[in-house]
């Protein structure tokens, strides 16, 4: 009697607590006079950069990288409700990005920035740190084999089998059946997005991490 031939997805999931809060916020004003304009917003750029160069270790953190865009400068004459332009509005913005290991140092900084004129938190995207993320991605996949292994082992006892062998295992996709290209896999980013730029604390609550991975896996069982 010819063996049977069994083909399985394995998954298993993992979860782990955020390590890392990349913070992304803006320094944004407006008015009718750009030189105003422009010095409100270089003068609160210059002060949170300077926090956050205090604030910056690439080892022990709590900030362990920053950035900050170029300075944009615009202007523009905005319809009235009676359909007549109005004056120039000039705007001028400025973009921050800060990655921090301590999250509470995070969360206190951003209840603190996010009250001050001009500041606009745009989010906070939470992530592992590297070593973390492969450590978990390579249990996982060792996992979701198991789980494919325990699967096929099921499916041949229930066909009164008790042999069962392996003959392939893949990414999702790759055993040449109609299943959809793999992904590698990814950990689940949270997001938490601020309130208005009219000053609302942020209390930021960094949710568990997933790693999820699937494979496919084929069996001969006789």
């Amino acid at each position: 009697m010819a063996d049977t031939i069994i083909t399985v997805q394995g998954e298993y999931e993992l979860r782990h607590p955020a390590e890392r809060g990349a913070l992304r916020l803006r320094v944004s004003y407006e008015g009718p006079v750009r030189n105003e304009v422009l010095a409100l917003t270089t003068q609160r750029q210059i002060s949170l950069t300077s926090e956050l160069r205090d604030l910056h270790d690439p080892q022990s953190g709590p900030v362990v990288q920053w950035s900050s865009d170029q300075l944009r400068v615009w202007g523009d004459r905005p319809w009235s409700s009676e359909g007549q332009r109005l004056d120039v509005v000039h705007h001028a913005e400025v973009g921050i990005d800060a990655l921090f290991s301590d999250l509470t140092a995070l969360s206190d900084w951003v209840g603190v920035v996010s009250l001050l004129d001009g500041v606009l938190v745009d989010g906070v995207t939470w992530s592992l740190t590297e070593a973390r993320r492969q450590s978990l991605t390579q249990e996982a996949r060792r996992r979701a084999v198991e789980n494919a292994v325990a699967k096929a082992t099921v499916y041949a006892t229930s066909l009164g089998l008790s042999t069962v062998k392996p003959l392939a295992l893949s990414d999702p996709g790759m055993l040449g059946d109609s299943s959809a290209p793999g992904q590698p896999p990814q950990p689940l980013f949270a997001r938490a997005v601020s309130g208005d730029a009219g000053g609302v604390s942020l209390a930021l609550k960094p949710e568990e991490l997933t790693i999820a991975v699937q494979v496919h896996a084929r069996f001969s069982a006789g």
